[in-house]
């Protein structure tokens, strides 16, 4: 089937395509500790029909104390690859709902947008795989596997180890993970790099109990005074981490907008953005470490006293290629080699997570870009993304040999996790119309191997 072809079946399809998403988004599928089940095992049920109405043969994967997963697909023609589609139906909270400009589980559609939250995170990249496979007529030319998860935002739960043990359900040749998109609106993008994730945490202990300021302060250590002290050593004068031994290297792809990044981080007027050299290489292809927590005694029940107390947990995001356990080891030999005002640090190692770097000199990335850039009528662009993936690294451990695309309807506008989370119809139907175009440019390719 010629791309125009598929293009103008999806354009058929997206009305009941559509309709499809708010359905789905209508259901709160949170996952998280204390979250009721009931929505997400509903929109589970949901997805399991979209797909085995689009033509896949479906099983459901129960695994202890996670939400069911989607397995199954489509065999492949004599002779064709085989394709497996991932994405997940569980959605982070919505946070504050009078954020919201409407409610965020009743979708709204307005100046081309679909609104609510799983928009864009990633319920509509769900509906990508069921439309292409739609355009079909649930007959592509290459084999499908499916692999739809309940607990991506909270880490995968059981599901991050099985692919590993339990292979088959997953080999394949080339995987579409929908769970990302375009760079900005109207760029069909196709992310290559993901950096690594390690936390650690740090703890300062001097006094039995606190004491107070006046009359021991000067003298008696300050646990939080020394903790500072010591994360003051992990940045230079300009901002760059200065941890020996975390990779950092230029980013030789199309690099972030830095107007554009002020925008969507909401930097404060007449703030400078942190670090040195290529913005790509700061934000996708070398290490960052950010306090993302502080115990210590709060402001509103602050007394005049010494602290004899802290902690504080950094989270360290790591060079796509660098084993973030490596990385992880680097942070803490620096903080231990360090004694603040002759205080020892208690650190520890917390959660890791690899990273991922394509490679992206292949016949499925071939297609890949032909596909990306024909649905788009621009050229496709690749970039890196700042944060981690997990069930990347654990689905490549079933099927080490398979090329992998992160692709998706979504776009940096998105405000995923974010209030007034939307998608764009148009992002949503070009996605689709190129992941039903690679489903036919890599079969062929694969036949003139």
């Amino acid at each position: 089937m010629a791309g125009t072809d598929i293009a103008a079946k999806i354009a058929e399809l997206m009305p009941g395509l559509r309709h499809d998403l708010q359905t789905l988004v209508r259901i709160p599928s949170i996952s998280g500790p204390g979250r009721p089940s009931e929505p997400l095992l509903e929109a589970h049920e949901e997805v399991a029909r979209l797909f085995r109405e689009a033509g896949a043969d479906v099983d459901v994967l129960e695994l202890p104390d996670t939400a069911p997963v989607v397995i199954g697909g489509i065999p492949a023609p004599p002779g064709a690859p085989t394709v497996l589609l991932y994405s997940h139906y569980d959605v982070v909270p919505p946070g504050d709902v009078a954020l919201w400009s409407t409610p965020p589980f009743e979708p709204v559609e307005r100046d081309g947008a679909i609104y609510g939250r799983g928009t864009a995170d990633t319920k509509s990249n769900i509906l990508v795989h069921v439309g292409a496979l739609r355009a079909w007529d649930g007959r592509p030319p290459v084999g499908i596997k499916l692999a739809i998860e309940g607990n991506e935002e909270i880490g995968g739960a059981a599901f991050t180890g099985y692919p590993a043990e339990h292979p088959e359900p997953f080999a394949a040749d080339a995987m579409i993970i929908g769970d990302a998109g375009s760079v900005r609106p109207g760029i069909p993008t196709l992310t290559v790099a993901l950096r690594g994730m390690a936390n650690v945490d740090v703890e300062v202990r001097t006094l039995a109990s606190a004491k107070h300021s006046g009359m021991f302060g000067g003298a008696a250590p300050d646990a939080l005074v020394a903790l500072i002290h010591a994360l003051s050593t992990l940045h230079d004068e300009h901002g760059d981490v200065a941890v020996e031994g975390l990779l950092r290297t230029p980013w030789t792809g199309l690099g972030p907008d830095a107007e554009e990044l002020r925008e969507l981080a909401e930097i404060r007027d007449g703030l400078p953005l942190v670090g040195t050299g290529d913005l790509g290489s700061r934000l996708w292809s070398g290490p960052a470490i950010t306090v993302i927590g502080l115990d210590a005694t709060p402001v509103d029940h602050a007394i005049n006293a010494v602290i004899p107390f802290a902690r504080a947990r950094l989270n360290v995001r790591v060079h796509p290629a660098q084993d973030p356990l490596e990385a992880q080891a680097a942070v803490i030999a620096h903080l231990r080699a360090l004694r603040p005002f002759g205080v020892d640090l208690t650190v520890t190692a917390g959660e890791t997570g690899p990273g991922f770097s394509a490679k992206t000199d292949s016949l499925t990335y071939d297609a890949a870009r032909a596909s990306w850039a024909d649905a788009w009528g621009a050229d496709t662009v690749e970039i890196g993304v700042g944060g981690s993936i997990p069930v990347v690294s654990a689905l490549q451990q079933a099927a080490p040999d398979a090329d992998v695309l992160l692709v998706g309807s979504a776009d940096g506008y998105a405000n995923i996790h974010g209030p007034n989370e939307r998608v764009l119809l148009d992002e949503f139907e070009k996605a689709t119309v190129a992941e039903a175009e690679f489903f036919g440019r890599y079969a062929a390719a694969w036949a003139a191997r």
